[in-house]
């Protein structure tokens, strides 16, 4: 019994190292998110970027925490890292190589990694020099947003921004590793949580001064508060896929025979297909600077505006696009019933093999386009109804949803963790009263 009782928090030990590891580094990242760019006017910048809140750039300032608008070395956030992973993603699937590589095991898959790094660097060194070149030309309340703009600034402000996203998808890949959770979501999620009080003030200073009314505020209640219901119904779903294993036997032993469910979840992209198309939407806005003054550039700007028509057609056809493709990597019904195959599993009703694959198939497409029209109502319609309230996007349904998503899949982790740990736990209380009982 003593045994049981000095293993159990050794095992929970591991599992608190765990957190305060995930906490350690995310403390890291919001420290990082204050560090300033030399060379900037921050009051100006400020005054900017708030001004900035119902367009492109005070959706990137959202998702990177407010480092945008204090200029930080991590202003870029992991935006730059999500859109490289897309790339890679999409390119694993055309080019031969590297759907070869993806097949190698762990040896393809830090391959493709490495690949996904390298293309970050790029995408970073493009993004800073292109946000500097802007901020070196912009002016805002009378004054240059940049104190002493040339090409030396601009130079040094791309490296900087490239260092920084490095060190962010460093510390997003730390997290995975040797902490709780996805490192990346994780970090997206502190930017957002960390922004939500400056909001809450923001409102209610907007109440004090009579730009929005009672009503307005307690209808914005109502909304976050069935959003949060909503991901949590949701997220929470699963269709139960019943397995029954055929009876075997092995000399006077009888194997097999129980029933089991397989469980998949009707949002089983999680909250990756809004963030790959925030992420994505980010190009045209890169785009019009690189061709600024010119009509292509000023057509962009004018479209690709948060709350336009536009802007969330595209949005709602990229969301649905990436719950697909995401849920098309990660659930392989082929691989499955093959598995289900070996170990003499079979769905009641459905013969083993192509017809099981098929029939998951089938299941799994049905989940993923309720998922998908799931996550696009979730993030498109209670945007557009703040929009109307002249609000931050920090009360939208894409800010939410990777809030409440982000926080549900930590917690199912933890839990994971704490499973796992009591099995060790339990196994290590077996093996002691069988050495105990040897010794004998």
């Amino acid at each position: 019994m003593g045994q049981r009782i000095s293993a159990l928090p050794e095992s929970m030990n591991h599992l608190q190292k765990k957190i305060l590891f995930t906490l350690g580094f995310l403390a890291l990242y919001r420290i990082g998110v204050h560090v300033p760019i030399p060379g900037v006017d921050a009051a100006r910048l400020s005054e900017f970027f708030q001004s900035q809140g119902a367009n492109a750039f005070g959706m990137i300032n959202m998702f990177s925490g407010g480092a945008l608008e204090r200029f930080s070395i991590f202003a870029l956030g992991v935006m730059p890292y999500i859109s490289a992973s897309i790339i890679a993603q999409l390119l694993t699937v055309v080019v031969p190589h590297l759907e070869a590589l993806s097949k190698e095991g762990d040896a393809g898959r830090k391959k493709i990694t490495q690949y996904t790094r390298y293309g970050t660097i790029l995408l970073a060194l493009i993004q800073g020099f292109m946000i500097g070149r802007t901020l070196s030309g912009a002016e805002f309340g009378g004054g240059s947003l940049v104190l002493n703009p040339g090409m030396g600034w601009l130079t040094f402000t791309a490296i900087s921004l490239t260092a920084g996203t490095a060190l962010v998808m460093w510390i997003g890949e730390q997290i995975t590793e040797r902490g709780v959770g996805n490192g990346i979501s994780l970090i997206i999620f502190a930017g957002i949580v960390a922004g939500l009080p400056s909001v809450i003030t923001n409102t209610y200073s907007k109440y004090n001064s009579a730009e929005m009314e009672i009503i307005q505020i307690l209808l914005l209640i109502v909304i976050v508060v069935v959003i949060t219901a909503g991901v949590v119904f949701i997220e929470q779903g699963a269709r139960q896929v019943p397995i029954q294993y055929a009876k075997r036997q092995v000399g006077k032993r009888v194997y097999g025979g129980q029933t089991s469910h397989l469980p998949i979840r009707v949002n089983t992209a999680g909250v990756i297909p809004p963030i790959f198309a925030s992420s994505l939407l980010q190009i045209p806005v890169t785009a019009a600077q690189v061709m600024e003054g010119s009509d292509t550039a000023n057509v962009i700007n004018t479209l690709f505006i948060p709350g336009g028509w536009a802007y969330n057609l595209v949005y709602l056809s990229l969301i649905v696009f990436f719950a697909f493709f995401y849920t098309s990597i990660q659930f392989k019904p082929d691989d499955i019933a093959e598995n289900l195959k070996k170990h003499g599993g079979f769905i009641p009703g459905i013969r083993p093999g192509a017809k099981t694959s098929d029939f998951l198939a089938k299941v799994i497409s049905r989940l993923t386009l309720t998922g998908a029209i799931y996550l696009a109502a979730i993030c498109l319609v209670p945007s557009i109804i703040t929009e109307r309230f002249n609000v931050q996007f920090y009360f939208g349904g894409t800010s939410l949803l990777i809030i409440v998503g982000v926080a549900l899949e930590t917690f199912r982790q933890i839990d994971a963790h704490r499973q796992s740990l009591r099995y060790e736990a339990f196994m290590k209380q077996g093996s002691s009263r069988s050495s105990g009982r040897g010794r004998s």
